[in-house]
């Protein structure tokens, strides 16, 4: 025997013209240096990207990926910048062409995925959109 369903007969409300049927975000509401990172591959350089590097390279990369995404960025902006935190590059330091898209005001911070090799690109609200994973430290002079 099965139960009726409750809501036999019944009809459900259907949503006003004015709620439409879209979802709706609310992390543009939401202040980006409480929010942790989102991580964007879409614009990696096929130089300097993760087919160039070791399977050891590649491990130590998701797993700085995972520890960087249980911060805010809050926290990541105070952390030392060879250990979670980062630090700003140059425009002018880059030894490789800068996409056009990119346009002057975009800052460049780097992150360190594997020992010290750093992984650049820029941020963009909670977003970071990653450009170079510099595995063999040629993408700008390290100090």
């Amino acid at each position: 025997m099965t139960k009726k369903s409750k809501n036999k007969g019944k009809k459900f409300k259907q949503p006003s013209v004015s709620e439409g049927n879209q979802i709706r975000s609310q992390k543009h509401e939401l202040d980006p240096y409480l929010q942790k990172p989102i991580f964007s591959f879409k614009y990696l350089d096929r130089q300097y990207s993760i087919a160039q590097c070791t399977k050891d390279e590649k491990a130590a990369l998701i797993d700085t990926l995972d520890r960087l995404s249980q911060l805010s960025w809050r926290e990541l902006r105070q952390a030392p910048r060879h250990g979670l935190g980062y630090e700003k590059i140059s425009r002018d330091d880059i030894n490789v062409s800068i996409p056009k898209f990119i346009t002057e005001d975009v800052n460049f911070i780097a992150f360190r995925f594997c020992g010290k090799a750093p992984m650049v690109g820029y941020r963009d609200g909670e977003i970071l959109h990653l450009i170079w994973l510099d595995r063999d430290f040629s993408l700008y002079d390290h100090e």
